[in-house]
């Protein structure tokens, strides 16, 4: 019998803080959502934008390089881009990235006046 049931990973302190950053600039955020291939750490599903939050082993581990690459080309089927946040520029530059983020997330959504970005 094959197990369907897919169990939702506990979300790393880094995935926390940064959903807990794009909350507070209003960006509509899900965290470890199923897309049917995989769980995605972030979703950002209005502006198609999945982000992962990564530890070391996905620059080091060529196993987890690789599954990484497969698992973007998912995401882009499904016309949603990909972004790898490592976990230590989270504890860095948590305030600069989430303020990027939440305009690239406008900026997708096509909130913002004068800039015409299409989504596939």
């Amino acid at each position: 019998m094959i197990n369907l049931i897919h169990k939702t990973p506990i979300p790393t302190p880094e995935t926390l803080l940064l959903k807990e950053a794009l909350e507070k600039l209003n960006v509509d955020v899900r965290i470890e959502v199923f897309d049917g291939h995989k769980h995605i750490d972030l979703m950002l599903p209005k502006a198609k934008l999945d982000i992962e939050v990564d530890g070391k082993h996905h620059l080091t581990n060529p196993k987890q390089i690789l599954a990484d690459l497969n698992r973007d080309f998912y995401s882009h089927k499904d016309g949603f881009g990909t972004m790898h946040i490592p976990n230590r520029m989270i504890h860095v530059h948590l305030k600069e990235i989430s303020e990027a983020l939440a305009e690239v997330s406008r900026m997708r959504e096509g909130k913002i006046k004068g800039i015409d970005i299409h989504i596939n």
